[in-house]
């Protein structure tokens, strides 16, 4: 594995092609200070091309140097070319990335239990909340006015944002990144209702986000009525998304922005659910299925499907009721001609 320096503001070409494992075609010692859009770019930065036509962009924009596919064979630009040429640039702007978080050391304002487990080297800010017995990984990053429950476990080199609610016994990965506003372990949605009104049922599980999850703004993943809610390696999920009790969410989903999965839904390895997506409870979505924006899922899906609409179904067949649709005044239409010419058919 490469090695680079994150506190360098300034790498050469040959650097580059170096950590991306790409082969470079031109001035090795050209200096790169940033990267950039094709728009926004300037000799001293790099931007990427994914096909010949963004090429095209790119070789007229100021860039100096840029990510290309293997099968590009010259340019008139400095060149690296990699097999996937947005990866290789999003591993090189991690480097750049200044780490605005990073704080070695505890503020004096963070009230932590003397029963708390803190690992080495952290970076806690003001007025964070460690309860007791919460165990907190080497590295681990905790922003200002975060809370950590009790018996909460957070894994090394995870980074929670500001004002992160973290409830009692939730266990999180390592290199788990958490923002703003989400609340995790907050009690599921569980009454039993009879003629009184509406009976809490106790939420005794817990929340286990597993590594290299990603969870954006303003989430919130429900505890477990009895037993986990699971969100697997590698998930990434978008801003405002709802994740009910009991929700087992498979390895390396995409769950994009107000979303949300009722209770005791099981979601298979690199499900894709489009913004605004609602899922029924209790049923399961197979590996690989991908589902498009605003649809409603009410029962299980097979595996690799691409679904649509409310209910969603084949998404083939989906836009074909679509097209349907749009000619019906003009079918109506028709159909009120055709009943006047019967209508004078009958008169003759």
């Amino acid at each position: 594995m490469v090695v680079m320096d994150r506190e360098k503001n300034s790498y050469t070409a040959r650097e580059l092609a170096h950590l991306v494992g790409g082969e470079l075609v031109g001035d090795p010692d050209l200096v790169i200070k940033g990267v950039s859009g094709v728009g926004e770019s300037r000799p001293d930065t790099v931007t990427f091309a994914e096909n010949s036509t963004y090429l095209d962009k790119a070789e007229q924009s100021r860039a100096g140097l840029v990510i290309v596919p293997e099968e590009i064979e010259e340019s008139s630009k400095n060149i690296i070319r990699v097999k996937n040429p947005r990866l290789a640039f999003a591993r090189i702007a991690s480097h750049f990335a200044p780490d605005m978080l990073y704080r070695p050391g505890i503020d004096e304002t963070a009230v932590i239990s003397s029963t708390a487990c803190i690992g080495e080297d952290v970076s806690i800010h003001p007025h964070v909340v460690i309860d007791k017995e919460a165990v907190i990984g080497d590295r681990v990053i905790l922003a200002p006015g975060v809370y950590v429950g009790p018996g909460v476990e957070i894994g090394d080199d995870t980074v929670i944002h500001a004002n992160v609610v973290i409830e009692y016994d939730t266990v999180i990965g390592s290199n788990v990144i958490i923002h703003g506003g989400t609340v995790i372990g907050s009690d599921g949605y569980g009454f039993v209702t009879d003629e009184k009104g509406h009976h809490k049922i106790p939420q005794l599980g817990n929340v286990i986000i597993e590594d290299n999850v990603e969870i954006g703004a303003n989430v919130t993943v429900d505890r477990g009525t009895s037993g986990p809610t699971v969100i697997k390696q590698g998930t990434k999920i978008d801003n405002l998304v709802q994740v009910a009790h009991n929700v087992q969410v498979g390895e390396e989903n995409l769950i994009v922005a107000q979303v949300g999965v009722a209770g005791s839904t099981r979601l298979g390895r690199r499900v894709t659910l489009a913004g605004k997506v609602g899922v029924a409870g209790h049923i399961e979505l197979g590996d690989n299925s991908t589902i498009a924006a605003g649809s409603i899922v009410t029962k299980n899906t097979p595996s690799g499907v691409f679904y649509s609409g409310n209910p969603a179904h084949d998404h083939r067949e989906e836009l074909k009721e679509q097209a349907a649709k749009r000619r019906l005044p003009e079918l109506l239409k028709k159909v009120k001609e055709l009943e006047k010419r019967i209508q004078e058919l009958e008169r003759s």
